[in-house]
């Protein structure tokens, strides 16, 4: 147990930290809400992940994403790696840099225990929500509804199934006038990686 580590269960305790750490989370998107929710899930005590993105690091990502001006034109996996590495150097970090496809969730995510539904698209929201929604043994938490500014008390969690939390106020999405910004982005980043320490510690 690394000094962070340690000082994280002096607060949760070491059973609750034990219970965390033998958790796999799969992240499919590694932008706004997936980059910040991973690191709030390193700062809860997780481990093990396995994260998956084809994108690569743009200025526009800047202003709501866990990334540094010095990490432009590199794949986000793999700046999301080192950063998230820089707060628990102890963390194992499977990366992929690919499109995420319905033939292929299972090749990456298929020994996860948790998965993180971080896409920027409809289209995509619904291929893994599809695919992982009834699962019996994955919890699978997603959002939608959290571009813009402002009443964010809108921003609730909602539980679908046992096995399937929504976040977000389902109306507010990406428009023109009505772009991904960092306060909301981060509330409903913050509120999956929640969901998710939740249910792990009530087990």
């Amino acid at each position: 147990m690394n000094p962070f580590e340690q000082a994280l269960a002096n607060y949760m305790g070491a059973g609750n930290l034990a219970k965390v750490q033998s958790i796999t989370i799969g992240i499919a998107g590694a932008g706004g809400l997936g980059s910040n929710c991973a690191f709030n899930l390193v700062r809860s005590g997780f481990r093990k992940f396995v994260i998956v993105d084809f994108d690569v690091l743009e200025y526009s990502n800047l202003n709501r994403q866990f990334y540094f001006m010095d990490q432009i034109g590199r794949p986000k996996v793999e700046a999301l790696k080192e950063n998230l590495l820089r707060i628990n150097p102890d963390i194992e970090v499977s990366i992929f840099q690919t499109r995420l496809e319905s033939d292929n969730l299972e090749v990456y995510f298929g020994n996860c225990d948790i998965i993180v539904e971080a896409f920027d698209t409809v289209e995509s929201k619904k291929m893994i929500v599809s695919k992982y929604m009834n699962s019996q043994k994955k919890l699978l938490v997603s959002a939608s509804g959290l571009a813009g500014w402002g009443n964010s008390d809108d921003i609730k969690v909602s539980k679908i199934k046992d096995s399937f939390y929504l976040v977000g106020d389902l109306q507010s999405g990406v428009c023109h006038g009505v772009p991904p910004i960092s306060p909301r982005v981060n509330i409903a980043a913050a509120k999956l990686a929640d969901i998710i320490l939740a249910n792990v510690l009530s087990d």
